[in-house]
């Protein structure tokens, strides 16, 4: 019988956690075929309080990142698989059960599970759409090349043989698209398990903390993008429609302020850019029309916000990469 361990690192985590160890410790698999290990990245509220409520494994460590927090959690493990979740996070009854199933085939070294949200909010509706975007691009390959840690597994082996997550990534950001892509270029399969389901308290419920988020995911992909060149052009996960919506916004806010210049030139050229953009956008509202009509209709804005917010993200990481030189 296989033994599973399931690693979340905690930070502040006071609101979320006692969902999370709920959830995790009635799974539909029996109890003593797996481990629950939280690791405390240097709280300063009553996560530890709420942890210990439970009859999980808990470790504390000084801050130093979830990455840093996910490795102690792997040295930990006793289990041969081990799965990933975040404090934020409450995976459903069969959560479990779900993500261990493709691991039957011995060629399967990575496991990704989905996300779904019941928050209410038009901008976190919005963000669980995207992931309904890209989830129906990995439901399309028979290999991915993107595990995120909300819902991830791994055969513990082949974690450890890769060095684990970068601890160089201080934040929650990045760090599991630089081991996806260090396994996909290994050679290793790696799966996508829909029905693998965790419901995320998190999704950005704000325009500003939207774009926040966006404006880092940006810089630090740039950072991923600088080891791995040929993922910057294609990988299983990120639209090209989003690649080109980034491409013909600015052009457009480039274009458009100094049009005057030369009018015959750059104004048809901006007004162009700015009608590409809109066409680039109709897969994505064909989509939100079949989930949630009022994000559907609003669907052009959240993207131009998208398109600026991860653009100039990446404009940071491009310069700062450059002055590292």
């Amino acid at each position: 019988m296989m033994f599973y361990s399931v690693i979340i690192p905690a930070y502040n985590a006071q609101n979320t956690i006692e969902k999370c160890m709920l959830a995790l410790t009635n799974q539909s698999i029996p109890k003593e075929n797996y481990e629950v290990i939280v690791i405390d990245d240097g709280s300063t509220d009553n996560t530890a309080e709420m942890v210990k409520k439970f009859q999980v494994k808990y470790f504390y460590q000084p801050n130093h990142g979830p990455a840093t927090a996910r490795n102690k959690g792997v040295r930990e493990a006793k289990g041969d698989i081990i799965f990933f979740t975040d404090a934020d996070c409450m995976p459903q009854h069969n959560w479990i059960e779900e993500m261990a199933k493709p691991f039957e085939n011995p060629k399967v070294m990575a496991v990704k599970g989905a996300y779904k949200t019941k928050q209410k909010t038009l901008i976190a509706r919005f963000a669980q759409v995207e992931f309904e975007e890209r989830f129906n691009m990995l439901k399309k390959a028979e290999s991915i090349d993107m595990i995120d840690t909300y819902s991830a597994g791994y055969r513990k082996s082949v974690f450890l043989s890769l060095g684990g997550f970068d601890p160089s990534f201080p934040v929650a950001n990045n760090e599991d698209t630089e081991l996806s892509y260090k396994m996909s270029r290994a050679g290793h399969r790696m799966v996508f398990k829909p029905n693998a389901i965790v419901y995320h308290f998190g999704h950005p419920d704000s325009i500003r903390k939207y774009a926040k988020l966006k404006f880092w995911r940006g810089y630090w992909r740039i950072v991923v993008y600088k080891r791995y060149p040929d993922k910057a052009l294609k990988d299983t996960y990120t639209p090209q429609t989003l690649k080109l919506q980034i491409l013909f916004l600015f052009i457009f806010l480039i274009c458009l302020p100094f049009s005057w210049v030369m009018p015959n030139l750059l104004f048809y050229l901006a007004i162009l850019c700015l009608i590409l953009f809109i066409l680039s956008t109709l897969p994505f509202i064909r989509l939100a029309l079949t989930k949630d009509l009022i994000v559907a209709l609003l669907s052009p804005f959240f993207l131009s916000v998208r398109a600026v917010s991860l653009g100039l993200g990446i404009i940071w990481g491009i310069a700062s990469q450059k002055k590292s030189e």
